[in-house]
């Protein structure tokens, strides 16, 4: 017989091993609505950090415009995406890079509206070495101001 009580869920390996602890939540909430949401989890390395932590999330036209370029970064992580049913989130566990790369893309994509800037702006976040995408995704988070360092940054890499 099994026991009926249920047991705590076991903390992730990044978590375990006192790494950042990421999540990615994909939801439809109508046909052909995705949207996608990057998540910082509570971790040992990340002590300060006591509730999740949304670093940024996408949908509609916006999400639609660079799908391709984000399920091609998930592939390279090993994330395949399965079905989604409406209003049933689906989460699935990301590596820190491409957390990062993901959080700043949707966090600088959001309020934009030209398509060649965008896409512009995507294939500059892309290029970026890993230090440089926390560095921006980092004063977005916790800058005083993170209008203007997500506009400095539109800025720099639409040039």
């Amino acid at each position: 017989m099994t026991p009926t009580t249920t047991a705590a869920p076991l903390p992730s390996l990044e978590s375990a091993l006192g790494q950042p602890n990421y999540q990615l939540r994909v939801t439809y909430s109508r046909a052909s609505d995705l949207h996608m949401e990057v998540w910082q989890l509570p971790a040992v390395a990340t002590p300060d950090l006591v509730k999740p932590l949304r670093l940024g999330g996408l949908g509609g036209r916006h999400l639609a415009l660079i799908e391709e370029r984000v399920l091609r970064q998930l592939a390279r992580s090993r994330v395949k995406l399965g079905k989604v049913l409406p209003h049933k989130p689906q989460v699935y566990s990301l590596t820190e890079e491409v957390a990062l790369r993901l959080g700043l893309i949707f966090r600088v994509l959001a309020p934009m509206r030209s398509r060649d800037k965008m896409m512009a702006c995507v294939m500059r976040i892309e290029e970026m070495g890993q230090e440089e995408a926390a560095y921006w995704l980092g004063m977005a988070l916790h800058h005083q101001n993170p209008r203007r360092v997500l506009a400095a940054l539109r800025l720099l890499l639409q040039e």
